[in-house]
């Protein structure tokens, strides 16, 4: 059961971070998560990937703090290789579509969007550490007892996208390139991602770990 967990710890983390790279293709906007990165590089420009440890190093604190049952190996796996994953499938799939269309825009979407919470749904379930960025809902909903995880995640996913716009535009980001992190994508994923994780831990990843 245990090299279960592990290797459903390992493939939903990748699976999670090549997903993203789909999101930016789509250019429909990121996730919220990403949204907010994209904030934060806008007002630090260094590598993406070393900017995304050191936020992720940040975080990491708040669930040491408050609850250290998520932090495992799915934790480390995201903290020192998920940047860099995701910037290595962005440049992939430009170098696959240079141009895309709409017609491949809006495919890579959809499948970077149930990709994601795919991904998410598979780490979560087994148990062996979660993302920095989701431990903050699941402690908030588990350990604090504030309420559901679904709707929680909606509301620490909203404060994201606004946070993200707020610091692009602080770090003298062009209003007009706002829609290529925050657009209608990040809106769905924001309103929808929290439920569809939810569905995947129910129907999907938790029979699947608890099968013999």
């Amino acid at each position: 059961m245990k090299s279960k967990r592990i290797l459903m710890s390992i493939i939903g983390v990748m699976i999670g971070a090549i997903s993203v790279g789909f999101f930016k293709l789509a250019a429909f906007g990121v996730d919220p998560f990403q949204s907010f990165m994209s904030g934060i590089h806008q007002m630090i420009p260094i590598n993406f990937g070393t900017l995304y440890v050191i936020v992720n190093a940040a975080l990491l604190l708040f669930a040491l703090i408050f609850d250290r049952h998520y932090i495992g190996i799915a934790t480390f796996i995201n903290l020192f290789l998920l940047g860099y994953v995701v910037d290595f499938s962005h440049q992939t799939l430009l170098n696959i579509f240079p141009d895309a269309s709409m017609l491949i825009r809006i495919p890579s979407f959809i499948f970077g969007f149930v990709a994601l919470c795919f991904g998410c749904s598979i780490y979560i379930t087994a148990d062996l550490g979660v993302s920095t960025y989701d431990a903050i809902a699941l402690i908030m909903a588990n350990k604090w007892k504030i309420g559901k995880f679904k709707f929680i995640r909606i509301m620490t996913d909203v404060v994201c996208v606004v946070l993200g716009i707020v610091l692009f535009i602080l770090g003298k980001g062009k209003i007009a390139d706002i829609p290529a992190f925050v657009g209608v994508g990040t809106i769905l994923t924001a309103f929808f991602m929290g439920p569809l994780i939810d569905f995947f831990n129910r129907k999907v990843s938790a029979p699947f770990l608890e099968r013999k």
